[in-house]
């Protein structure tokens, strides 16, 4: 049976497989992000087709302004993706 670490271990893991521009693993850009989202988190984001819903999630997770989604800020989508995923479960 997995662990809790093992679980964390693959968040980071699916962080690295979509960060994967050149010489930075440690960020996602808006497109990779968009690709995480529309791949990885489909059934549990609604509009992931929609531009604008990708853009408004990408400005909120970007808190630094810097056209970039590091780790911490991805960090707001996971709790947040977990929060609704937990409260789904108690409602089924």
């Amino acid at each position: 049976m997995p662990t809790l670490e093992d679980h964390l271990e693959g968040i980071v893991n699916i962080f690295h497989q979509y960060s994967v521009r050149l010489g930075d693993f440690d960020t996602l850009s808006k497109s990779e992000l968009k690709k995480l989202i529309t791949r990885d988190l489909a059934n549990t984001i609604k509009n992931t087709k929609d531009q604008s819903t990708i853009d408004k999630i990408f400005q909120d997770l970007d808190d630094n302004a810097d056209g970039q989604v590091d780790f911490k800020e991805f960090l707001l989508l996971v709790a947040s993706v977990l929060e609704t995923t937990h409260k789904n479960l108690h409602h089924e």
